[in-house]
């Protein structure tokens, strides 16, 4: 792992921080080839979406609201004409297979998350089939 590699997952954790869903926190750096910060997200309900706590603590409610960190860095460069192609991708957390077809379809061309993180067992066969799906589709997933 590069100081960098750290730098921008520490800043990944910083950004998530910032969402307010009380039982899951994840952020994503997107990073351009020159180590330029081209976007940026976290966890949460969608832009104008109130986020209450009837809806953060009720995951059927939650869950098709939400938006996920990846989603919501790619929408955010998506909403500002910024490019990820080539991007890599520091998220907090490993993408899930929604998040991993949206990274793929962005053009991202490597994903870095945290090495040591504890992951729930009903995300675990999600999660190996992402990076199943990173591979197939030619980009480095690591964890650092």
């Amino acid at each position: 792992m590069t100081k960098w590699d750290v730098r921008f997952l520490e800043l990944a954790k910083q950004i998530a921080s910032w969402s307010k869903d009380p039982s899951t926190q994840v952020g994503c750096v997107v990073v351009g080839p020159d180590r330029e910060i081209r976007s940026t997200g976290f966890n949460g309900l969608p832009r104008g979406i109130e986020d209450s706590e009837e809806r953060l603590n009720n995951r059927e409610m939650k869950y098709p609201l939400i938006c996920h960190a990846e989603e919501n860095a790619i929408m955010h460069a998506a909403r500002i004409g910024m490019s990820l192609k080539e991007c890599t991708a520091y998220i907090t957390w490993p993408p899930c297979t929604r998040c991993a077809r949206s990274l793929i379809q962005a053009g991202i061309s490597q994903i870095v998350y945290p090495e040591k993180i504890e992951i729930p067992e009903r995300w675990a066969s999600d999660f190996d089939l992402s990076l199943k799906m990173f591979k197939e589709a030619g980009i480095q997933a690591k964890s650092a």
